[in-house]
């Protein structure tokens, strides 16, 4: 099959790897759209240990089932294994599993390639109404729906909540999109990028402000942060409420920001919020087939086979579209279905 393969630092090539072969319980997927994910992004600058060369990235993905009594099934990928039988699998925390593992991680290859091999389990049903470049936007918005799931739990509830989300690219768009479909209606985005801000506000109706019109004493309820940058956290603990939710998904860099004075007198809760459970993933995808995260009208396409020269034009700030989804070559775009396996 063919794949797009990290080989080192900002080194990505397109050739042949092996077809998967599918464990007992695994299905085999032909994958028909992957999105670029951040994480993808720092795998291909070297900052990723986790991720070591050479290695298929790409686990925001949907296909097609191939063999096997689901055959032709069309659907979405929950990238993340967990064991199933641990404390936290068996209570509904699936990515607190300490057993996890994550397709675009050893010892399983991701979904940039014509194929990956993934638990039965892991596989969510898509109509055949919504299309699987969207389909594929369940993972990375997931994330957003799960970190304000918990930031709403803790404040009691959406009603009459003001909430900020840093950042907007996939992620915190997607936390925006799930604040509205989880009953917030007072939300901003502080997005920095003059194009994407402008596609935010244009393309997607956000309310999409830049850092400078952030009002020093503007308090929200809650405030996510998808980006993870020390500057991005200072913003946090500055601009949460006394009382307030900070919900922090983004996994920039390690370190600095937090205002800990700050949030210890005024109990500002902090909440580190990794992926998504099961329920929020298949929530998520469910909210994308019911249209209750709008048209999902701002990804772009690129050939897989262009997956280098889609990671450069990202990295140079070129994109304004915050989610770019490759296509292999065997994706039907017209209909939205797999071709014949060969």
């Amino acid at each position: 099959m063919k794949a797009l393969v990290y080989t080192g630092v900002e080194t990505l090539e397109y050739g042949d790897e092996p077809r998967p072969v599918p464990k007992e319980g695994e299905a085999l997927v032909r994958i028909l759209a992957s999105g670029i994910c951040g994480s993808d992004m720092h795998a291909f600058l070297g900052h990723d240990e986790r991720r070591p060369a050479p290695l298929v990235l790409g686990h925001e993905a949907a296909g097609v089932v191939v063999g096997g009594p689901e055959d032709g099934r069309r659907v979405t990928i929950n990238p993340l294994v967990n064991c199933t039988e641990c404390a936290d699998c068996r209570s509904g925390r699936e990515n607190l599993c300490a057993r996890r593992q994550i397709i675009s991680m050893p010892p399983r290859p991701g979904a940039f390639a014509e194929y990956v091999a993934i638990p039965t389990r892991n596989l969510v049903t898509v109509p055949e109404a919504t299309s699987l470049e969207h389909a594929a936007l369940a993972e990375p918005i997931a994330c957003g729906w799960h970190g304000v799931r918990l930031g709403l739990s803790v404040l009691g509830g959406p009603e009459g909540r003001r909430a900020l989300v840093l950042g907007g690219g996939a992620i915190g768009l997607g936390a925006a999109l799930s604040l509205t479909a989880q009953g917030a209606g007072d939300i901003r985005i502080v997005e920095p990028h003059p194009g994407r801000r402008a596609f935010l506000k244009d393309v997607c109706g956000q309310n999409a402000i830049g850092p400078d019109d952030l009002a020093a004493d503007d308090m929200f309820d809650l405030v996510i942060d998808g980006v993870g940058f020390a500057a991005t956290r200072a913003t946090a603990s500055a601009h949460a409420r006394p009382g307030g939710v900070i919900a922090h998904i983004g996994l920039g860099e390690a370190t600095g920001g937090l205002d800990i004075r700050r949030m210890t007198l005024q109990e500002i809760t902090f909440i580190g919020t990794y992926t998504y459970t099961k329920a929020d993933f298949e929530a998520t995808a469910q909210a994308i087939f019911d249209g209750r995260l709008g048209p999902l009208d701002w990804i772009r396409t690129a050939p897989l086979a262009d997956g280098a020269e889609a990671f450069r034009a990202i990295r140079s700030g070129e994109i304004a579209a915050p989610k770019t989804i490759l296509l292999p070559e065997h994706a039907d775009l017209a209909s939205g279905q797999s071709q014949t396996p060969a």
